[in-house]
């Protein structure tokens, strides 16, 4: 064994010093300071001056190291040229180490709480667990819920709205990204960052998981194949706080958690005892997708409802203020509002009548539902005249009818989606669907995803093509045109939502070349995953969703009102109640009806008027109207239809 030098030795030793902050650093840069003070002093003891002992000659050579402006008090060529050293050596290790110690640690602090290490001491506020595509939606969506938040912050007696982000790596550039979404602004001050990860307890404890008013668990994408899915990391999460709460005695916050596959919802309630709602976000997307190939035109309907912005959304008002009315007495008094049903209390779950009969008596455990265009719209309005009473029968389930007619459907694209899609078009049993799947994704291992989630393969005809819908001659032998609906995915598989939305754009335009060429026109309904690219096709002729936007309203309106959950799963899933589009010829309607008529016509049905959806669009590319005023004449054309609420 090779003996070590005494130069390596010291070396190590002061490299292990060194390595341990700011402060052994300080004390090395001491210990040289003192050494070359030292060194100094007995260098001009020995040539005589004013050093009556070695304590004054250190001090003299201790005052060159620091201050260079002593050197014109010394004589004699020795101490000049000592001192001459000694200021020199100041410069290089007093100053210059020194400053560039203190800079580089101010600099380190200044990172770490940029990165938002330090834990929150906060009460009642809102926990976003992940930065996502969703996040920034999501946030939009929490500060933009005026009536609805000041009901939960009342709830929570607490009179400011304070959101807790956790990031992976929390940053200026993303304090930024705050500032710059429109929706936020300035409201970003309301919004603290904090870096970590969900699966990891400290990082729950960073922003204080256990005194929240609610914790929101959106899903993260990962790479295909992964063993570590937004599943694993939303238990482990659960898991996590609920092993804080029992060793600190404390109680569990109400968690709105997204998982990818509604499978796992059992795990989900295991995995955490306390207040839980999960939203499916894969399947609430599928299931609207697959409701607007049922009934073209809804993604418009579905946009304004579960989309931050302009329209009407649906609200859950509780039954304590309004005890004693019928549905339809709230509904005279609400002028502004429609009453889509009422929610009455069974066991620990609801039992949800929508459309309900307008002579349902409200009780105070109750939670009635609401379509109206901001929540003060909801509250009484003394000044407001009320309308006449509407009386609606309690409404009656329509017998399914079974369509022998094939719908052939075309997927372009391939993403974790696809599997609970198909398994949505197999749970409408009373129709045939043909579903081909056109992607550059190994068709094995698309069939093997669906296989592995479906309950009952098969019922759906499924096909695989191997193919780049992007380049034309391939997409040109699919034959789109030999299809009644067309589907362009947003592929999860690309580094950034932004590279899927470009190439799903892309193929639009390049489908719009080959849809021009003549034939019946398939419906055409595009996903996209970046809300900025919304308006980038405005004007064209397909339908579009964007499935962030939709999921982040769910799971924010869900923190804010948990019964809102169990109203979306009766809306968007197979049977209960359903929105579709009917014809007015059905219906006796007078040639000049108002709204207010057509809501008396459909209520004889036991059926809700929602609005009417134009054939022409107007100067905003829309076709729907949502509420419209009860005054307002409808001079419904022959291609108009009307949007109901009904059984389905």
């Amino acid at each position: 064994m090779l003996p070590f030098r005494f130069v390596d030795r010291v070396k190590f030793i002061v490299e292990r010093q060194l390595v341990k902050g700011a402060g052994f650093q300080l004390l090395v840069v001491g210990v040289f300071i003192g050494m070359i003070s030292l060194i100094g002093g007995l260098l001009v003891i020995p040539f005589g001056g004013p050093h009556e002992d070695v304590g004054d000659a250190i001090w003299w050579a201790f005052l060159r190291l620091t201050d260079p402006g002593y050197l014109g008090d010394d004589v004699g060529n020795w101490q000049r040229l000592v001192s001459t050293v000694l200021t020199i050596s100041g410069y290089v290790v007093f100053m210059g180490t020194l400053v560039a110690i203190l800079t580089r640690w101010l600099i380190a602090k200044m990172t770490d709480l940029e990165r938002g290490l330090t834990p929150v001491t906060l009460r009642n506020h809102i926990v976003v667990l992940g930065w996502t595509s969703q996040t920034l939606p999501l946030l939009v969506e929490l500060l933009g819920s005026s009536g609805r938040m000041r009901r939960f912050l009342e709830k929570h007696d607490t009179s400011r709205l304070r959101l807790v982000v956790l990031s992976e790596t929390a940053s200026a550039a993303q304090v930024h990204e705050l500032r710059s979404e429109p929706g936020i602004g300035r409201k970003a001050r309301q919004i603290i960052l904090r870096s970590g990860s969900a699966i990891q307890p400290d990082s729950l404890q960073r922003v204080a998981c256990l005194d929240a008013s609610a914790v929101i668990v959106p899903s993260a994408a990962h790479q295909a194949g992964s063993l570590v899915t937004s599943d694993v990391e939303t238990v482990k999460a659960l898991l996590s706080i609920a092993s804080q709460a029992r060793q600190l005695n404390a109680p569990l916050p109400f968690v709105v958690a997204e998982i990818q596959d509604v499978r796992k919802h059992p795990v989900i309630e295991r995995a955490y005892p306390g207040e839980v709602e999960v939203v499916a976000g894969d399947a609430t997307i599928s299931r609207l997708m697959v409701q607007n190939i049922l009934h073209p035109g809804l993604s418009e309907i579905f946009n304004e409802l579960l989309t931050a912005g302009d329209g009407s959304e649906i609200y859950i008002r509780g039954g304590e203020s309004l005890a004693g009315l019928t549905l339809g007495e709230l509904a005279s008094q609400r002028p502004k509002v429609i009453v889509l049903g009422i929610l009455k209390q069974a066991g620990k779950g609801w039992n949800v009548q929508m459309p309900a009969a307008s002579d349902t008596r409200i009780e105070a455990g109750d939670r009635v539902v609401i379509l109206a265009r901001d929540y003060s719209e909801t509250e009484a309005d003394p000044k407001a005249p009320a309308l006449n009473l509407i009386s609606r029968r309690q409404p009656a389930s329509q017998a399914a009818r079974t369509s022998e007619k094939v719908h052939r459907v075309l997927v372009l694209g391939w993403n974790r989606r696809v599997p609970s899609l198909i398994d949505e078009f197999s749970s409408y049993s009373q129709r045939r669907f043909e579903v081909d799947v056109v992607s550059v994704v190994p068709a094995r291992e698309r069939q093997q995803e669906i296989d592995r989630y479906l309950t009952e393969p098969g019922r759906v005809v499924c096909r695989h093509v191997e193919a780049d819908y992007m380049v034309e001659g391939e997409l040109r032998r699919v034959g789109p045109l030999n299809y009644d609906s067309i589907l362009l995915l947003s592929s999860d598989r690309l580094a950034s939502g932004e590279e899927a939305d470009a190439r799903a754009m892309v193929g639009y335009l390049q489908l719009e070349d080959l849809l021009s060429e003549g034939g019946n026109r398939p419906q055409l309904l595009m996903e996209l995953s970046d809300p900025d690219n919304r308006d980038l096709l405005t004007g064209h002729q397909s339908e579009m969703m964007i499935s962030p936007m939709i999921v982040s309203h769910v799971l924010a309106q869900v923190a804010l009102r948990r019964e809102l959950r169990i109203v979306l799963d009766e809306l968007f899933t197979v049977g209960g109640a359903e929105i579709q589009f009917r014809d007015p010829q059905d219906y006796p309607l007078p040639a000049s009806a108002d709204f207010e008529v057509l809501e008396k016509v459909l209520a004889d049905r036991g059926e809700v008027a929602l609005g009417v959806w134009r054939d022409q669009a107007n100067a905003q590319g829309r076709h729907a109207t949502l509420n419209p005023p009860r005054d307002e004449y409808l001079d419904l054309g022959q291609a108009d239809r009307l949007i109901v609420l009904c059984r389905a």
